[in-house]
């Protein structure tokens, strides 16, 4: 019962960081709240007893969030220009 109780309260707080990272206007924000969402599914899959599956999620989360936060970069020195 426990067990079933902390995975609904992640995919609850996984639905709602989901729904934020779309909703936002600010695009540092959205990405911090997605890198948040990344964060919430790897601790779901360490739950659910797929460590393997937990570190491919931790990796590709790492490596999209430095994506984003590149191309942010970029855009924002386009527009000073």
């Amino acid at each position: 019962m426990g067990l079933l109780l902390l995975i609904t309260i992640l995919l609850i707080v996984m639905i709602i960081t989901g729904v934020l990272a779309i909703l936002l206007k600010e695009m540092l924000a959205s990405i911090i709240v997605f890198s948040t969402f990344s964060f919430f599914a790897v601790l779901i899959y360490l739950v659910m007893g797929a460590p393997d599956v937990a570190f491919t999620e931790a990796v590709i989360g790492i490596v999209t969030t430095m994506f984003f936060m590149a191309a942010l970069t970029q855009v924002r020195k386009e527009d000073e220009k």
